[in-house]
């Protein structure tokens, strides 16, 4: 079939591969000039490991491991440590922590030459018949393709043109995340330590791999209304939100985020739809259930779910409505597991009270020194 993946995340990447490999004609296209490269490492982990394997890129997956999540110092306005998380706070010790361009290089780099992946490219409308889906794309160019798979995030677009607004799927968790690129603190020979400064309804932290740093930045709030792709008023509501703290490294922080042109900011939400297609179009990843950050399994959702779409468009004599139906049946199980362990995240992260605080950071694991 001629088929088109709208991202090139890592469920847009995943999908063009296992699609590509089986002989489908694919177009992956992604809004952005080049892959995304900024961001904070994400986690490669349960039955995804699997799929990495039937792929052929966990051993380049491997060789790419960091180990950040282990080495998080929770601190004091000083910079004094008071504890670091527990040890079983993932799922396993084959968990495998990744930075987002080292797997976006891999699953670029396996994609079949079958596949077409166009950068700067997005879908501007999409139109349904019986026998195909006609799609205009942002450049003025249109094309007709058998099926239409958007794997375009939390904000997509596909999901927007097909099943309508934003927010009627959208369920918002309290709190906003922000990433922030921060070279003059990035030390390829520097202890592995990564600080993070929690006060009411706050948290900074500075985390460290490979020759980079970044800067993190989350606080609580209900929904802000803003434009998702405005980048200085994203930077606005930050500024507004820390430049009265003067604890720890908050300031350098913030003037690290005044000189990053593309920081990422978005609110920590999730994604609950009851049907993830309709007619010739299918959500995957986090444009059908975004999970959010704080449950750690994004990554790993997208490409399961990807591995299962392609492996049901396969089967012999059946149909993409059937194929959907039974790629449904199959990833919900993960999604609802996966939304279902955020309970908690916020607090430990982001405790409301300085009482809150304290009695985080009596859970914590004593730091040796």
């Amino acid at each position: 079939m001629k088929i088109l993946v709208s991202g090139a995340g890592v469920a847009g990447l995943a999908l063009g591969r296992d699609l590509g490999m089986r002989g489908h004609h694919v177009t992956v296209v992604e809004r952005a000039e080049r892959l995304r490269g900024n961001g904070s490492p994400i986690d490669v982990r349960g039955d995804a490991i699997e799929v990495a394997r039937k792929m052929g890129i966990l051993p380049a997956v491997r060789a790419e491991r960091i180990r950040m999540t282990e080495q998080v110092h929770f601190v004091d306005e000083n910079g004094a440590a008071v504890g670091r998380l527990p040890d079983d706070i993932g799922d396993s010790p084959d968990d495998i922590e990744i930075t987002r361009e080292d797997l976006y290089r891999i699953l670029a780099d396996a994609l079949p030459d079958i596949v077409n992946l166009r950068l700067g490219e997005s879908v501007n409308s999409i139109a349904q018949h019986d026998d195909r889906v006609d799609v205009g794309f942002a450049s003025g160019n249109a094309e007709t393709f058998d099926l239409v798979l958007g794997a375009d995030g939390m904000h997509s677009a596909v999901r927007r043109l097909v099943f309508g607004p934003e927010q009627d799927w959208i369920r918002h968790l309290g709190l906003y995340v922000a990433i922030i690129d921060m070279p003059g603190e990035a030390d390829a020979k520097a202890e592995r330590i990564n600080p993070m400064y929690s006060y009411p309804g706050h948290m900074a932290g500075i985390a460290r791999f490979k020759d980079k740093a970044i800067g993190i930045l989350m606080f609580a709030s209900d929904p802000i209304d803003y434009d998702y792709r405005d980048v200085e008023a994203q930077k606005k509501i930050l500024f507004d939100q820390f430049a009265d703290c003067h604890a720890w490294k908050v300031q350098p922080i913030l003037d690290a985020m005044r000189a990053d042109p593309a920081i990422y900011f978005d609110s920590v939400s999730q994604i609950h739809m009851p049907t993830w297609h309709q007619g010739r179009v299918a959500l995957v990843g986090d444009a059908a259930h975004c999970a959010s950050p704080l449950a750690g399994r994004g990554t790993s959702l997208a490409m399961t779910g990807a591995q299962f779409l392609a492996e049901e468009l396969e089967r012999p004599k059946g149909d993409h409505v059937t194929a959907f139906q039974r790629y449904e049946a199959r990833q919900r199980p993960y999604v609802e597991f996966a939304q279902g362990t955020v309970k908690g995240g916020g607090a430990l992260l982001v405790p409301p009270t300085e009482e809150a605080i304290a009695a985080r950071n009596q859970l914590l694991q004593p730091v040796s020194m």
